[in-house]
């Protein structure tokens, strides 16, 4: 099968960590006889660098015509410290979002067992737990009406939603709860806010086309609690966008690493695959970053094109490598293997599904790891 793939490798460590996602793409394309045909363009700071736009036109049609989207990272401390900029990299992606209709936001979070040790949160805890967030990402208070009085001294943010907004992420949370463990957690503020009690009213008439999936609510601030408490208790959760950005980023730490957790953007025609570490210039050349999001980000992107085996295939890869401390320094500091050696172990293992016998002086090496 051939797939057209569009590639942002962004700024700071994106390039570094897209460019092993795409080398373990082609060992999958070697492997399952796949053609990914790549086309990298600029986002981001590099775009603004380059061209005085976050996100050129160039970029955009190449998105609108491709099979999915691989993105790297975005940001630039040049423009986070100055707050006079007018032009920012982050517009790039905002505006790439909106024209695309990508109002699907999923992020995956998981516990894996050899990482328990790394997380704040105690092992009995978190142990177990794998949860699926999908956030709303186009509607809401982020994209509604905002207002400044004249003299400065009051503000105003909008939050709108309409029952076709709550519809489209309904459908595709409890589809995916239902090739989960079947239940579904809705967060939202429904003794207080008028859009939360249209999202209740909604997702309870929606769930009667999903019998099969158990549904419950939670209030936002009881949910934040509940998933430092008991994350276990959550498969997916739904929710808007506020809540979804917060909560999403609170589930990141029970995993023990940010760069580990991989995220998807869907649209209608669309669909953008990413790490949610950011652009983590400190690290940016110095070959130290964790690949493994972006990794698990390509895997998710394999879902989408429905190379399901494939993607598995990766994620096996994945806890592999942690199982055997094949790790970047962010989770193996005393031991810790580069960028582009753990991006090579991710690749010998799809070709070597069966050997799991580790040579690690070939790791070091940078020559085959599988004997």
């Amino acid at each position: 099968m051939k797939f057209n793939i569009t590639v942002i490798p962004g700024d700071g460590i994106g390039p570094e960590v897209t460019e092993q996602s795409i080398k373990v793409l082609e060992a999958i394309s070697e492997v399952y006889d796949h053609t990914f045909i790549y086309e990298k363009v600029l986002m981001g700071a590099c775009a603004i660098d380059e061209t005085g736009n976050p996100l050129p036109n160039e970029t955009l049609a190449s998105c609108k015509k491709s099979d999915a989207i691989l993105f790297g990272a975005i940001g630039d401390p040049k423009y986070d410290n100055d707050p006079t900029a007018k032009v920012r990299p982050e517009q790039g992606l905002l505006k790439l979002r909106k024209e695309l209709g990508l109002f699907c936001n999923v992020r995956p979070v998981k516990a894996y067992d050899s990482l328990l040790e790394n997380s704040p949160l105690k092992e009995n805890i978190i142990k177990n737990t794998d949860i699926t967030i999908y956030r709303e990402l186009t509607g809401g208070i982020y994209f509604g009406i905002k207002e400044l009085s004249d003299d400065g001294q009051i503000a105003f943010d909008g939050c709108s939603y309409s029952v076709e907004e709550i519809e489209r992420m309904g459908h595709l949370a409890f589809k995916a709860a239902q090739n989960r463990r079947k239940r579904l957690t809705l967060v939202d503020k429904a003794n207080v806010l008028e859009t939360s009690r249209l999202w209740r009213k909604t997702i309870t008439k929606l769930s009667e086309q999903y019998k099969d999936v158990e549904v419950d609510t939670m209030f936002v601030d009881n949910a934040a609690m509940q998933l430092i408490l008991n994350p276990k208790q959550f498969d997916v959760i739904l929710t808007e966008n506020l809540f979804g950005d917060i909560l999403s980023d609170e589930a990141s730490v029970i995993g023990g690493s940010i760069g580990l957790l991989a995220s998807a953007s869907i649209g209608d025609k669309s669909a953008l695959f990413e790490p949610i570490h950011g652009s983590y210039p400190q690290a940016k050349g110095k070959d130290i970053a964790n690949p493994l999001a972006s990794i698990l980000s390509a895997a998710m992107m394999l879902k989408h094109l429905a190379l399901y085996k494939e993607a598995e295939v990766i994620e096996k890869a994945v806890q592999k490598s942690l199982e055997l401390n094949i790790t970047t320094q962010d989770i193996n500091y005393e031991n810790s293997f580069s960028t582009s050696k753990v991006g090579d172990f991710i690749v010998d293992y799809i070709h070597n599904q069966e050997d799991s016998n580790i040579n690690f002086k070939n790791v070091h090496m940078g020559q085959s790891t599988i004997i």
